[in-house]
């Protein structure tokens, strides 16, 4: 049985605690999760029906009919030509596994187009979303899942120490050109694309947390937020770092910095089975309150990891969710200071049996290496 397989009759088990007769899938991170074919969502209908009991089917344009035997296990393919209505094949695709009047389960992310046109033909049937099901088992990795996600974060890793080695190559660079300088860089450590928008902020634009880059010069002193990763097996790295690649930094930097230091080290050494998100949240935020910066922390501690770059768990005040072995997220305090700097320092952890993996180990301080 491969991980697919597996994951999809979990995902089944789960749907009679749900309530849920099947789940129906699209074009997502959930339908690759459970089938192995990925694609992007476009116009066509192509939907992936997984029954309480019994073998999934796909209903998908027959375009894609040697992409799907490729990559899933999934051996029932009801295909449909362009000019061909793909609802008949829906309907009847229920009928037959007996859910036309049932409670289904939807992908969050289903264009409402496809939605409609499955409660126009399912007039019967009720409908849920399927994260009931499936942020509960994407919440815990499988060794695979893991193996991925440390070799993303090694990917980081070498990125963080290349690009930090810049030093006063870096000065006069563009923000825009330092993270075009990164993404050459995660390509050619192995990383198939880029997982979110490199952040290069630089000065004052380092105290908006998700400012991307601009046409900004990075200047001598200047502390530079660098946040980045690539997917490798499907899975991505995430790790922030905040440095000066030459000359003094501002008053008060060194000293926040440290304060940001501390308490990402705390959060990680709060990380054990058993204790909830929000301790984990609370451990970094006690450590830049005390210090002063309270209300200069702006955001939540973390979030997940896994297929997707933001999932389950949050960490966050008010998630009383445990915490489990299997499950990655990523620990990122900081400080922002409007028009002048920010600090962050993020990497992502695995919990363990008994505490927690990191999975980046570039260093951690703000000088040039």
């Amino acid at each position: 049985m491969t991980a697919f397989e597996e994951r999809t009759r979990r995902c089944q088990q789960r749907l009679v605690a749900a309530n849920a007769e099947a789940a129906v899938l699209f074009p997502s991170t959930n339908l690759f999760y459970a089938s192995g074919f990925r694609e992007e969502p476009a116009e066509r209908h192509l939907f992936l029906f997984v029954p309480q009991e019994g073998e999934p089917a796909f209903v998908a344009p027959e375009m894609y009919d040697e992409q799907i035997r490729d990559a899933s296990w999934v051996d029932d393919l009801r295909l449909w030509a362009d000019g061909e209505d793909p609802m008949e094949l829906v309907e009847e695709l229920a009928e037959e596994m007996a859910v036309r009047d049932s409670h289904l389960l939807v992908d969050d992310t289903m264009w409402a187009l496809f939605t409609q046109d499955l409660r126009e033909t399912l007039p019967d049937a009720t409908f849920g979303l399927a994260s009931e099901v499936f942020d509960d088992l994407r919440m815990r990795k499988d060794d695979a899942e893991l193996d991925a996600l440390r070799r993303a974060g090694a990917v980081a890793d070498e990125v963080s120490v290349e690009i930090r080695k810049l030093g006063e190559e870096a000065i006069g660079m563009t923000e825009s050109e330092l993270a075009a300088e990164i993404e050459s860089r995660l390509a050619d450590h192995g990383g198939e694309e880029v997982a979110f928008g490199t952040i290069a902020g630089s000065g004052p634009n380092g105290a908006k947390p998700h400012h991307r880059h601009d046409d900004r010069e990075i200047q001598r002193g200047d502390p530079v937020v660098l946040d980045f990763g690539a997917y490798v097996d499907d899975y991505p790295g995430d790790q922030t770092r905040t440095v000066v690649f030459a000359g003094e930094p501002p008053k008060e930097y060194e000293e926040v910095h440290e304060v940001v230091k501390d308490a990402q080290q705390a959060a990680v050494e709060a990380v054990e089975p058993g204790v909830t998100a929000e301790s984990i949240d609370r451990a970094a935020r006690e450590v830049i309150e005390d210090a002063g910066y309270g209300e200069q922390f702006v955001h939540r501690t973390g979030h997940g990891v896994g297929l997707d770059v933001h999932e389950d768990p949050y960490i966050v005040e008010g998630n009383e969710m445990e915490l489990e072995a299997g499950m990655v997220f990523s620990i990122e305090p900081g400080v922002y200071l409007p028009g002048e700097f920010g600090v962050r320092i993020e990497d992502l952890v695995a919990v363990t049996e008994d505490s927690c993996e990191r999975l980046n180990d570039s260093p951690r301080t703000w000088e040039p290496l």
